[in-house]
């Protein structure tokens, strides 16, 4: 994993963007993506200040940071879920004889598939993800399965540790709420705790995730990252998700290794017989209600629940990248559900049977099989290892999916585009560069069809001592932020970052993850650059900005951005606290004219 991971090392656009809140962070600005705007523009917490205490406590270069820590997390998620898995199965054929053979399985089969070596190093929160998920069904694994050796049960410290880090999850991605949830009801539920453990494990596990969501509503205005609301991750486009499953199991055959190991693990499950780990007594199953319960609490302290809490998470974590249309990433959004699948078989068991009982019968035919079946996974992977996921290489297709390293290794020109002068060479960006350069007064900054070229909207005269300041409206808002000072405002027509295009309505037949986009007049009035030909582009109409102005005296508009463009005070933080689900659901219309229309306001 960790020679894979570096092979592919590259920090994309989208990881770049995480870059740019950590240096305000150091700078002192606080957790936003443009100085004076509390935007959270980041969807892992987590992630986001992992890296920026890694950037404090090296000084070393924030490229270099990333890279070091996505290795470092990506090869960690491999081995603990290697010795996760077997704990598991070491427990369950402990009493039988000869050797047992542990295998990398699972492990190799997600290794094997390309977008989980191209995300290791993305600067994104994937390598986060899969350590976390690791890190949690290997501490779930100790606390329903035995030692092996004899040793006991972890006690009440090391549930409130597995506490601690399920809680994490929401804040590693939001979406891994349904994976801490189910795993910390599992152990709040479970047999043997007593009522002061199970306050403390609620107290330990909702601390950090509950005070920081108190946080975030009254600082940014809303519940969740301000990238759910410009992806609207709630709405539902099945027919685009199931595309983007196809475009990850497709070209692989993923599912052929899957069937392998099925396979396999069925025949040791069904060959193999642990009395010790019975779950269910000698009498049968309890008839009271009382002796129901007991049972299934019972029930929940088991290696079995441990797999199923991880395998149903796997569906559930699927279910929704399916429901919401994946992603424009080849394969990234599936690839922490995919994991969570591969866990249970990271390793599989190869029991061999002593030299005394060799030939022709039982234990040594199924020895032969379950070798066969892993010697196909493994040659499934060399051949997946090496096959390119998708055949137009950097070509955004029809369904919106790219791949998203070889597109920046294109066109940027660098087989390993890690830093962010290596996207000076992606189109537009050294002109943006000489366009603020060349423009020391100020101004907004469009981009135009030509590469080379931005056009530069100036501020209104009398120009202040030190100039107007810029702004940046481009959709690259990784290359764009890192390639500029923090004294440049750098906003997106989709809203990862701008609060005005996030709250617009969503394009339903738009590319997946760029389905909204607002009309550079917005950017104009919103700036306060000058509004009049001809030092606006003649493509901006006049008449267009004067309703942009209009709209945007709306109160309810004006209310939501001053939620995160005001200066914060106790009466403003708790006005957002109160109102953060209301401001995560307002939406705006993205044509001015309507805009107005909408808010009952004086048409100018």
């Amino acid at each position: 994993m960790f020679w894979g991971a570096w092979e592919r090392r590259w920090i994309a656009d989208d990881g770049l963007i995480v870059l740019r809140t950590v240096r305000n962070l150091l700078a002192g600005n606080g957790p936003v993506f443009n100085a004076g705007e509390r935007v959270e523009a980041n969807t892992s917490t987590l992630w986001t200040y992992i890296v920026y205490a890694g950037g404090w406590l090296t000084g070393v270069r924030l490229e270099y940071v990333v890279l070091g820590i996505a290795l470092f997390l990506s090869t960690a998620a491999i081995v603990l879920a290697m010795l996760g898995t077997a704990r598991l199965y070491r427990w369950r054929m402990r009493t039988a004889t000869g050797t047992l053979l542990l295998l990398p399985a699972g492990v190799l089969v997600y290794i094997a598939v390309p977008p989980a070596r191209d995300f290791a190093t993305s600067g994104l929160e994937s390598c986060l993800v899969v350590c976390w998920l690791a890190l949690l069904w290997l501490l779930m694994l100790r606390w329903a399965v035995p030692d092996p050796e004899g040793g006991p049960l972890p006690g009440t410290a090391q549930i409130l540790a597995t506490a601690f880090v399920a809680g994490l999850g929401p804040l590693v991605r939001p979406e891994l709420a349904i994976v801490a949830v189910l795993a910390l009801a599992m152990l709040f539920f479970a047999r043997g705790l007593d009522l002061r453990v199970r306050v403390a494990m609620v107290a330990v596990a909702g601390a950090v995730p509950v005070a920081y969501q108190i946080w975030r509503m009254g600082y940014y205005g809303l519940p969740y990252p301000n990238t759910a609301v410009a992806k609207d991750a709630g709405g539902a486009k099945w027919a685009q998700g199931f595309e983007y499953l196809g475009n990850l199991v497709s070209p692989y055959l993923l599912w052929l290794p899957l069937l392998f190991l099925v396979v396999l693990v069925a025949a040791v499950l069904v060959t193999t017989r642990d009395a010790a780990s019975r779950l269910v007594p000698a009498e049968g199953r309890p008839r009271d209600v009382r002796g129901l319960l007991g049972w299934g609490q019972t029930l929940l302290r088991t290696p079995t629940a441990v797999v199923l809490l991880f395998l149903g998470s796997g569906l559930l974590l699927a279910l929704y990248s399916l429901r919401v249309g994946g992603d424009f990433m080849h394969g990234r959004v599936l690839l922490p559900p995919l994991f969570c699948l591969l866990l249970p078989v990271a390793v599989v068991p190869v029991p061999l049977p002593d030299r005394a009982v060799l030939g022709n019968n039982r234990p040594t035919q199924l020895a032969g099989g379950l070798g066969v079946l892993w010697l196909a996974t493994v040659v499934w992977a060399f051949f997946a290892a090496n096959t390119t996921g998708m055949t137009e290489g950097a070509v955004v297709g029809r369904s919106g999916i790219v791949d998203e390293r070889a597109f920046y290794v294109l066109n940027t020109g660098h087989a390993h585009p890690i830093r962010a002068e290596d996207y000076l060479d992606y189109p537009r960006m050294r002109a943006m560069v000489e366009a603020i350069a060349n423009t020391p007064n100020g101004g907004l900054l469009l981009p135009t069809p030509a590469f080379d070229a931005w056009d530069v909207v100036p501020p209104p005269e009398p120009i202040p001592p030190g100039g107007a300041g810029h702004t940046v409206f481009f959709l690259n808002l990784g290359m764009t932020s890192m390639n500029t000072g923090l004294d440049v405002r750098v906003v997106d027509q989709m809203g990862l970052a701008y609060p005005l295009a996030a709250h617009t309505e969503r394009l339903e037949d738009g590319r997946i993850g760029h389905d909204k986009i607002l009309y550079p007049d917005w950017a104009v009035a919103d700036s306060g650059m000058v509004d009049v030909h001809p030092w606006m582009p003649a493509y901006l109409d006049e008449e267009w900005v004067a309703k942009a102005k209009a709209a945007l005296t709306c109160p309810e508009t004006r209310e939501l951005l001053d939620s995160s463009s005001a200066e914060l005070t106790w009466p403003l933080f708790k006005r957002n606290l109160r109102k953060a689900f209301e401001y995560a659901g307002y939406r705006i219309d993205r044509v001015p004219e309507y805009e107005i229309q909408r808010c009952d306001l004086e048409m100018p």
